[in-house]
C-alpha cells in the first residue's frame, strides 16, 4: 500500500534506509579494517584514496594561477590581505588572509572555514564579524599569532552571484551532478587548494596547520583532515553527525544539499572517515541538543576514535565532547578550542609576543 501522505513516506524510507544499512553492515571486513599484515597508516592511504573516489571529477589537472592582491588593510594587531585565488579552474575564488603583527617567524597556519545558516552573503566575512551562535575567530587568530585564510565556499559570500540563495545551491549541485562532478567534493577542493596555498605563504610553518569551522564548516575541517595529511590539528564545532543516527532520527533535512555525497554510505560512515584523522590531534565540540548531530551518534564515533588514538597514538590527542546545548559554540566550548590551539598547533618555545612583525 503507497503512503498516504509525505510524512508517512518519510517514515517509509528512514526505516527502509535503517533496515538497509543494518543488513549490509555497512562495509566488508576488508573494507571495515586493515587487511591481514597490512600497517595501519597503508590502510589509512588506501580508504584516503577511496574517500577522494567518492567526490567526483576533481579539477587535479588545473596548474593554480598567482593569487591577486585586491587590497591590503590596516587594522590593530594585524594586517588583512583581501585576496582573489585560482583554485579550480572554474570560477575565481574571494579570500581573505589575517596576518597578526605579533606572531612567530614562521607561523602557525589556521585554516578557517565558515558555515551555512542559509546566510549566503556571509561567507569568509564570518571569521571578522561572527555570527549570534559564534563570536567571532579574528581575535583569536591575532591574539595567538595565527595567519589566517577563509574562503568563500561555493555559493557563498562574493561566489553567491545572482539570484543567489537555497535556489542558486540547489541548481549548483544538480549541474554539478550531471557533468560528474560533487558540489560538496568541489567544495572540498577548493579548500584543499586553499591549505597548500597557506602552506606555502612565507610567513607560514607547514608542519603547524590548523582547520577550524562551526557547522557546515566543521563538516569540512573533519572531511578535510581526513583527506589531508598535512592538516596538524582539526578543529570541529557543532557538525559531528553519525550518519546512521541522522537517518534513525529521521533528520536528514537538517542539513543542505551540498551535504550530500553520491554512493557514501556504500563505503564510509562518519567514523570511518574520522580514523583517517589518527593519530594527529584533534578535538570535536558538539551540543546534546543539536538536531543536527544526533548524540548518540557523537558518542558512537568517540567510542570507535579513542581505542584508535589508544593504539596507534595517544588518547589525550583526541577529545570529542558533548555539552548540554543545540546548534551553538558555549563559551565552554571556546574554551577548549583555545586549549587546543595552545597545546597542538603554537610552539612554546616562542610567544608571539616576542616576536616582531618585520620578521616575517
Amino acid at each position: 500500500m503507497a503512503p498516504a501522505n509525505r510524512r508517512e513516506f518519510v517514515q517509509s524510507c528512514a526505516a527502509a534506509m535503517a533496515w538497509t544499512t543494518s543488513q549490509r553492515g555497512f562495509l566488508t571486513a576488508d573494507e571495515a579494517s586493515p587487511t591481514s599484515g597490512e600497517e595501519f597508516a597503508s590502510y589509512q592511504e588506501r580508504r584516503r584514496k577511496k574517500l577522494w573516489s567518492l567526490l567526483g571529477d576533481l579539477p587535479w589537472q588545473h596548474p593554480p594561477a598567482p593569487p591577486t592582491l585586491l587590497k591590503t588593510e590596516k587594522h590593530e594587531g594585524y594586517t588583512l590581505e583581501r585576496l582573489v585565488l585560482d583554485l579550480n579552474g572554474v570560477e575565481p575564488v574571494p579570500a581573505l588572509l589575517l596576518i597578526p603583527d605579533k606572531r612567530q617567524s614562521p607561523a602557525p597556519g589556521l585554516l578557517y572555514m565558515h558555515w551555512h545558516a542559509g546566510m549566503y552573503g556571509l561567507g569568509k566575512e564570518q571569521l571578522l564579524k561572527g555570527v549570534d551562535v559564534q563570536p567571532a575567530y579574528a581575535p583569536v587568530c591575532v591574539e595567538k599569532g595565527l595567519v589566517t585564510l577563509a574562503i568563500d565556499s561555493w555559493c557563498f559570500g562574493e561566489r553567491k552571484h545572482q539570484g543567489g540563495g537555497k535556489t542558486r545551491e540547489e541548481d549548483a549541485f544538480k549541474l554539478m551532478l550531471w557533468n560528474g562532478q560533487v558540489l560538496f567534493g568541489m567544495m572540498l577542493f577548493d579548500e584543499f587548494r586553499a591549505l597548500e596555498y597557506l602552506a606555502n605563504r612565507p610567513e607560514v610553518n607547514p608542519q603547524r596547520l590548523g582547520v577550524v569551522g562551526m557547522s557546515m564548516g566543521a563538516t569540512k575541517a573533519w572531511w578535510l583532515a581526513a583527506l589531508d595529511p598535512r592538516v596538524h590539528l582539526c578543529l570541529d564545532i557543532c557538525c559531528l553527525t553519525d550518519y546512521e543516527e541522522l537517518i534513525k532520527t529521521q533528520s536528514l533535512s537538517e542539513h543542505g544539499i551540498y551535504y550530500y555525497v553520491p554512493s557514501l554510505l556504500k563505503n564510509f560512515q562518519t567514523a570511518d572517515i574520522n580514523e583517517l584523522i589518527v593519530p594527529r590531534p584533534r578535538i570535536s565540540v558538539n551540543g546534546r541538543h543539536d538536531p543536527l548531530t544526533p548524540a548518540l551518534g557523537v558518542e558512537k564515533i568517540r567510542n570507535h576514535l579513542l581505542p584508535l588514538y589508544r593504539q596507534y597514538g595517544k588518547e589525550a590527542d583526541c577529545r570529542i565532547a558533548l555539552f548540554d546545548s543545540a546548534h551553538v559554540e558555549l563559551p565552554e566550548m571556546r574554551k577548549l578550542i583555545l586549549e587546543w590551539m595552545d597545546r597542538f598547533l603554537i610552539p612554546t618555545a616562542v610567544s608571539p609576543a616576542t616576536s616582531s612583525k618585520a620578521q616575517a
